[in-house]
């Protein structure tokens, strides 16, 4: 069933495409491997905690509130002691002698004096503490980092993708450069065993040397060495391409026989649409907010505190106990010593670094848009060639193989005949794909595939 299937998408994609860019089977295989690939999920697991960090910039200018309580109780240390009966027990008694009879006495000897313990014992202290910046600069400059950063990150991810679709395009060139080897070779033992039979036919009629047919069985043994080494190709091909799209090693591949010709479209140059401006022009805007975020240090800091709470004893609460605290936080630095300034000349150097950074990139982006261009077309440009070289080499072979079976040709012109086939054909096939792999390159530095 699963064969059938793969059998009509191959029809329907003959059918319906007339490009490479339409070809639905390398596009499926392109969402499969931007889905699956395991980097790229890395990647936008940090470009999540990106944007986490980004909220977590914004928390800072909301209110902190957090509820605090201490208890603390001790025993022993130093006292204070503070006569207040010996100061006021005497004053009431002489109170007490000048007061007529018919009003009330002032107690006497009743007051005690004052023995208290310094290091509080039985003590609490609940509050509700509540902190909030009114202004503060460091904190408005960090989360513009922060959403800079996620502009960084997603140019990143970009990137990434634009590469990992080059690849597979890649891949898969070189997964069909090693099926046609197959079938090539196959090709050339059909050609040896139509040899050995015409060998057979003349030898026997005492018409060719026997030494032909050990030649031709020779050949075969070759022949079959390098069929085994394609096979490997391939199986090493389906590999790396099944390893791109995250599936297991040996899944089945569809082999699109519309890259069996060459694109006829070509690719405007469009560096500006790199997404690597876009990351560095990203990673720039960080580093300028980073230097005016340090040039900002003289700039106040203010917060408020609001903390509403009961402290005391617990052998005495009562509603006397429960206070509100308001304050205001002012900082204003004054003296670092020159550190700032100096971190201020760190990142002026460091973007003026990044500024000649982006000028190389960009030359660097538009050599290799030239480059790949040129490549792609001088590689084009060698097909018609190597196809006139294949239908040359058959007409030669043809006529060798008819003259030898006339007798009017030896056994070593017949098997340099089927050797220029076999070679001008492989020539060919590798043409083909790899100017398909040029094109998947210059595809790359124009970045014109659509990602969306």
């Amino acid at each position: 069933m699963r064969n059938i299937n793969h059998f009509f998408l191959i029809i329907f994609c003959l059918i319906t495409t007339k490009s490479y860019s339409q070809s639905t089977v390398i596009e499926q295989y392109i969402k499969e491997g931007l889905e699956n690939h395991a980097s790229l999920k890395q990647q936008k697991f940090q470009l999540q905690k990106s944007i986490y960090m980004l909220d977590e910039a914004r928390a800072l200018f909301k209110p902190n509130i957090n509820f605090n309580t201490t208890y603390s109780t001790a025993v022993g240390g130093r006292n204070i002691s503070f006569p207040v009966g010996d100061l006021i027990n005497p004053i009431y008694a002489t109170l007490n002698l000048i007061t007529p009879a018919n009003y009330p006495k002032f107690p006497e000897g009743q007051i005690p004096n004052v023995n208290e313990q310094l290091v509080p014992k039985n003590f609490y202290d609940a509050r509700i503490k509540t902190q909030m910046p009114l202004f503060n600069a460091e904190i408005k400059y960090n989360q513009k980092i922060k959403k800079e950063l996620i502009g960084v990150q997603e140019a990143e991810i970009e990137v990434f993708k634009r590469e990992l679709v080059k690849d597979i395009k890649v891949a898969y060139f070189n997964y069909l450069k090693s099926l046609e080897a197959i079938n090539i070779f196959e090709n050339a033992k059909t050609l040896l065993k139509e040899t050995e039979r015409v060998n057979r036919s003349l030898i026997k009629n005492e018409m060719a040397n026997p030494m032909a047919l050990i030649r031709t069985q020779n050949e075969q043994a070759k022949i079959a060495s390098e069929a085994i080494l394609a096979e490997n190709n391939k199986k090493n091909a389906t590999y790396y391409f099944n390893f791109l799209l995250s599936k297991p090693y040996d899944n089945e591949i569809i082999a699109d026989t519309i890259f069996n010709k060459l694109p006829d479209e070509t690719i405007r140059n469009e560096v500006g649409t790199r997404e690597e401006f876009k990351k560095i022009e990203a990673a720039i805007k960080v580093n300028e907010t980073i230097l005016a975020m340090n040039r900002a240090y003289k700039k106040p800091k203010i917060g408020a505190i609001l903390d509403i709470g009961s402290q005391g004893s617990l052998k005495d609460i009562n509603s006397k106990n429960p206070f509100a605290l308001f304050g205001l936080s002012f900082d204003l630095p004054i003296y670092s010593g020159g550190r700032y300034k100096i971190k201020i000349l760190e990142q002026e150097q460091e973007l003026l670094s990044m500024v000649e950074q982006e000028k190389q990139i960009k030359n660097q982006l538009s050599l290799q848009v030239e480059l790949t261009q040129n490549t792609f077309l001088a590689s084009k440009k060698l097909i018609p060639a190597k196809k006139t070289q294949v239908e040359t080499a058959k007409r030669y072979y043809n006529d060798v193989m008819k003259k030898y079976k006339e007798g009017q040709a030896n056994y070593v012109e017949l098997f340099e005949s089927q050797t220029q086939v076999t070679t001008a054909e492989l020539q060919n096939s590798i043409a083909i794909y790899d100017s398909w792999i040029r094109y998947a390159e210059m595809e790359r530095a124009n970045a014109s595939f659509n990602l969306k």
